[in-house]
């Protein structure tokens, strides 16, 4: 029997979504340290597209080129003021973002799979291209559930509007794993 792979959004909270940050589109730097422990920026774009779905781009770092979107869940911490999006990757990585609205930081901690991190290359590309959707999945493969890289890292919104910018929308009911 399949297991349900992801929390779904508290019904009590979405009209506080909706005011916060339903529609709400991010461009947000992290401040990153490249291989040798260098300062660098990781840039990254996120729409929070509904209550179920988020859509990204990432423009620096080593994920750079990556175009993707994902099934979602939120939590509201304090209205007006703090939310958490948690999604699965199809590459087997997992991601918590958490968005501080007053403060206008970004805090993650994302357990890269093993393959998505060490073959960060083969999971650039577009989801709504089936040859890199494929490719993505395969990523998953590589290694056990604890091989595994966690990496937590803060980042400063640059922008912060509602709508698609430069994202391409999506329905909401594409397959995402």
């Amino acid at each position: 029997m399949p297991v349900p792979t992801h929390a779904t959004t508290d019904p009590a909270v979405l009209s506080q979504f909706d005011r916060d940050i339903r529609d709400v589109h991010l461009i947000y730097n992290y401040n990153a340290k490249d291989k040798d422990g260098n300062p660098e920026k990781w840039k990254y774009e996120m729409w929070f597209f509904s209550e179920m779905r988020i859509v990204y781009a990432i423009h620096g770092g080593p994920m750079a080129g990556r175009v993707n979107y994902q099934t979602a869940s939120y939590q509201c911490i304090r209205p007006g003021e703090l939310w958490q999006c948690n999604w699965l990757e199809e590459t087997g990585t997992v991601c918590s973002l958490v968005f501080d609205i007053a403060q206008q930081k970004i805090s993650t901690l994302i357990a890269f799979s093993q393959g998505h991190w060490e073959h960060a290359e083969a999971a650039h590309g577009d989801k709504r291209n089936p040859a890199d959707f494929k490719r993505w999945r395969e990523l998953a493969e590589i290694g056990r559930q604890t091989d595994r890289f966690l990496l937590n890292e803060q980042a400063d919104i640059l922008e912060m509007f509602r709508g698609k910018g430069g994202l391409m929308p999506i329905e909401g009911s594409e397959d995402t794993l």
